[in-house]
């Protein structure tokens, strides 16, 4: 008898097995059992070929009419072409470049066939169907429930390896299984009336009914979202154990200086979360929390508060951005919002006073040099910078608080080399502009404490945005420009974003292209800036921003966009986040259609940043009715970064929101959906809560122990991993 870690080979023979590993990555009898169906197909519902339509995946039981082979027309090789009849109508299969099957294809016989409906001239055809010829002289109703049980299972299948071959293997690897130990508690499952890992396994494979299989799959998926859960609160429980230095807030510093000379009130949400940030910050272990916040909420004005607490108790913050454009801009904004309390040790300086330094990869030796100094020395309290701050040379003399902007772009082992910088396990907040819907921040970010600002600050204007269908009304297009010159011609200042930076260059490295539809030309920053100030916007004083250009070009451009003195800026996505610049009133994003929901978000809200509204003109050449254009009306629709989101997460794939991408290594997360299955997973984590609650290392469970250390080996986890 087989158990699940078995080689699969031992069930299906080396060579099924070989097909089975190099197509799905399934090498034992456990990743089989774990390749589940689709859905069912019943044997009493096969179909009629006069009641087929074009797009249907059917079964049909049927008998060879005719069989031809010929030469395909235009290229090399052959077509083999077969008539099969059920008594209502015929049906054409067409296999190319398999003559070979005529043998099996005879004029008489009968046999199952199974594949999706196309129509070629008007006649109903599978391509290169699944099929089981029944034997001759054998009982018809027998055959059918050999090859399809009373539910034939449909699986993600391939050429080599389609549906019906899997559930050969299926079946053989469930007649050789012995009794699978179950991990999950006897009471939870009692609670929902789950049937045992086993029963669940074979149910899904060998359904006795429907309402089996759906019980099945169900029990299944809570299991994913459960072993997840337990992992994330058991994660949390570690984390609270570590010991770090408290950064309790010390009256008559830094922070109530700062906190003196704001010119404007702590929204009733920034209070709160900075209510939330100074608990934790006081306790002897380190905060590990999440603060997501809708564009514009005022995340930077809470970290800066935080970072300066830190500093009262004597230590040291680090703000790691993702790009240098971001860092460079954090520091003016941190500079500007602490004026004389950011120029310690200076002439002019507050006695109370630190001092804000920046460290990226690209700035000069002699800057470079003095920055590392201040960090080392403790002379700077905040140190700002790129992936620069995590290299070797970077010291600090206490490094008490890491936050992290723009948290999905650094990885694991990123967060771990800065926090080796510090003497004793340091603070940590990272911020997200993207909101996160509830049961992505539950699944993803379960170990981390979770921080939501959703109310902009008062004065902050509402944007306006717009679809510009180019192809259907190319005179939309003209009025864009036309607005851009009202706008500058009042004071203001726009941005237009595109997704290339050049003609000649593949798909812009600002951009993460998630969809694919292609335009027929893609704009780029460095074409369309020539063609507009040659065009509608002569006489405006454009700049261009990108990627490519140096630190200094792209730290001088932004100086000079916010100084005023650049009315237009072209554009990548480096604007995406953090750049502020109040008197920016209007932006156009060129071929929106290349852009995600959430980073089109992201972008628009770089303007209405100040007292005058905003306006956000989008720019396609898709079609109505399109599945871009439903993006881009959703983003017109709607100004709620939380709505947007999920309709976000909707069209993407869930590897994305759930590690496995990014981590190279196949998600153990087959079956649970984040949005789907949003009551489930909250039930998971009660369970999980309730059940480490009475048993933190679960020594009462040694199974669900085996199964959660197995979890924790695999690579993919690593990414769930913020701590």
């Amino acid at each position: 008898m087989a158990q699940l870690e078995n080689k699969v080979s031992a069930v299906v023979g080396d060579r099924t097995a070989k097909v089975l590993e190099t197509t799905f990555g399934i090498k034992s009898i456990g990743d089989l059992m774990r390749h589940y169906p689709r859905r069912y197909m019943v044997r009493g519902e096969l179909s009629d070929i006069s009641e087929l339509h074009e797009g249907d995946e059917t079964t049909i039981l049927a008998q060879v009419y005719s069989a031809s082979t010929r030469p395909m027309r235009g290229r090399k090789g052959s077509m083999l072409e077969v008539v099969v009849t059920d008594g209502t109508d015929k049906l054409s299969l067409t296999f190319f470049n398999q003559a070979w099957r005529e043998k099996d294809l005879k004029v008489g016989r009968q046999g199952l066939f199974a594949g999706k409906v196309g129509v070629f001239n008007n006649k109903k055809q599978l391509a290169h169907p699944d099929y089981e010829m029944i034997p001759d002289g054998s009982d018809v109703d027998s055959a059918v429930e050999g090859f399809a049980g009373k539910y034939l299972p449909v699986y993600p299948a391939s050429a080599k390896m389609p549906s019906w071959k899997i559930s050969q293997c299926a079946q053989l690897a469930i007649g050789s299984l012995e009794e699978i130990e179950d991990f999950l508690p006897s009471s939870i499952r009692e609670k929902h009336k789950y049937p045992s890992l086993h029963q669940a396994l074979v149910q899904l494979h060998q359904p006795a009914d429907l309402d089996h299989a759906e019980l099945s799959r169900e029990r299944l998926t809570f299991d994913e979202a459960f072993l997840l859960q337990s992992l994330l609160v058991m994660r949390r429980i570690e984390l609270k154990k570590l010991n770090s230095t408290s950064r309790k807030r010390i009256s008559g510093g830094l922070l109530d200086a700062f906190d003196a000379t704001l010119p404007f009130e702590l929204t009733a949400g920034q209070v709160a979360v900075c209510k939330e940030i100074e608990s934790d910050l006081s306790q002897p272990h380190p905060m590990h929390r999440l603060l997501q916040g809708e564009v514009g909420s005022g995340k930077t004005i809470v970290a800066v508060r935080a970072m300066l607490a830190v500093v009262d108790s004597g230590g040291q913050a680090a703000l790691l951005a993702p790009t240098e454009v971001l860092a460079a801009q954090h520091l003016r904004t941190i500079q500007k919002l602490l004026g004389d309390l950011g120029q310690g040790g200076m002439l002019g300086g507050s006695d109370k006073a630190t001092r804000v330094t920046l460290i990226t990869g690209s700035q000069s030796a002699a800057a470079r040099k003095e920055a590392l100094a201040m960090a080392a020395t403790g002379t700077a309290g905040i140190v700002i910078g790129t992936h620069a701050l995590l290299g070797e040379k970077v010291e600090f003399k206490d490094l008490g608080l890491i936050v992290v902007d723009e948290q999905h772009r650094f990885g694991v082992e990123q967060r771990d080399a800065l926090k080796e910088k510090a003497i004793l396990p340091p603070h940590l907040l990272v911020m997200t502009a993207t909101p996160i819907p509830r049961t992505v921040a539950m699944t993803v970010f379960g170990d981390l404490d979770v921080s939501t600002l959703r109310e902009l600050p008062l004065g902050r204007q509402p944007i306006t945005t717009h679809v510009v269908p180019v192809k259907e009304k190319p005179s939309f297009l003209e009025r864009a420009w036309q607005r851009i010159n009202e706008e500058v011609a009042q004071g203001h200042q726009a941005y237009i974003v595109a997704p290339r930076i050049s003609a000649d260059s593949d798909a812009n490295a600002d951009i993460d292209f998630l969809f694919g539809e292609e335009s027929s030309e893609i704009t780029s920053v460095e074409e369309l800036a020539p063609t507009l100030h040659a065009g509608p916007l002569k006489g405006l004083k454009i700049a261009i921003l990108h990627g490519r250009l140096s630190a200094d070009e792209k730290d001088s451009t932004m100086q000079a966009f916010t100084k005023g003195d650049i009315d237009v800026l072209v554009s990548t996505t480096v604007i995406e986040v953090g750049v502020d610049v109040p008197n920016a009133t209007i932006m156009v994003i060129m071929d929106a259609d290349r852009f995600g929901v959430s980073q089109l978000h992201q972008l628009r809200g770089r303007v209405g940043r100040g007292t005058s509204p905003g306006l956000c003109l989008l720019v396609t050449q898709c079609e109505e009715e399109t599945p871009a254009r439903e993006r881009l009306n959703a983003v017109a629709g709607t100004l709620d970064g939380f709505e947007l989101s999920r309709i976000d997460l909707e069209q993407r794939r869930e590897g994305d929101v759930l590690g496995a991408s990014q981590s190279g290594t196949q998600s153990h997360l087959r079956l649970l959906r984040v949005l789907r299955d949003e009551g489930l997973i909250e039930q998971a984590r009660d369970d999980a809560e309730s059940l480490i609650a009475t048993d933190n290392d679960l020594s009462d469970y040694p199974a669900l122990r085996a199964e959660l250390a197995q979890l924790q080996r695999d690579q993919a986890v690593d990414y769930l991993d913020k701590g």
